[in-house]
């Protein structure tokens, strides 16, 4: 497509096609997912698929970018009301389980993309840091703020966005798998980390 700007007719078509992709990618992983697929469950022709996206990789990336937008402000809109370092991070936490109670779908396909998918991001890698960052900054801005202890910000934001990770992944892998026990013992154990 061109870069004028979409119509709305073309808006909700994309929305569309996006929303399908999300269903097929979080019941069969990206690899499982086919153009035909993604044209089939969407309701339209493949060509009208193509005529929106180039190529089933578009469609992907146009679809693991969709999840991370709305993650990221839906986490972000919790923490930015939170008061003070330690509720910023209880309300990062909080949050993106929240989020991924209500979005499972979604959070499959973030965890497949981050996981799974040949593009993603490599370790220390600009986009991999991403992930850690903003929990770095909350850390650090904790410990200038006197309320956390002295520790390295980076290491430990990796270790609070991996267990993060794990608790989510063990939720995604069994519905039966107890995630507000899990969140809770996140957050005792969280906490304890930054008070030493």
């Amino acid at each position: 497509m061109s870069d004028r700007p979409r119509t709305f007719t073309e808006q909700a078509r994309r929305r569309q096609i996006i929303d399908g992709t999300i269903e097929l990618v979080a019941e069969r992983g990206y690899a499982g997912t086919s153009l035909s697929a993604i044209a089939a469950r969407s309701g339209i022709s493949k060509a009208s698929v193509l005529y929106h996206f180039a190529s089933k990789d578009e469609v992907v990336a146009a679809t693991f970018a969709d999840v991370v937008d709305g993650f990221v402000a839906d986490v972000g809109a919790a923490v930015d009301a939170a008061d003070g370092p330690e509720a910023m991070l209880l309300a990062y936490l909080h949050s993106s389980l929240a989020h991924l109670r209500a979005h499972p779908a979604r959070m499959k396909v973030l965890v497949e993309g981050l996981v799974a998918d040949r593009d993603a991001p490599a370790p220390g890698s600009p986009a991999a840091a991403s992930r850690w960052q903003a929990v770095a900054g909350i850390l650090a801005d904790g410990q200038a703020a006197g309320v956390f202890r002295a520790f390295d910000p980076r290491a430990l934001a990796v270790i609070v966005s991996g267990a993060l990770d794990a608790v989510a992944a063990e939720w995604l892998g069994d519905a039966a798998f107890d995630l507000d026990a899990a969140a809770a013992e996140l957050e005792t154990a969280v906490l304890r980390m930054l008070r030493g």
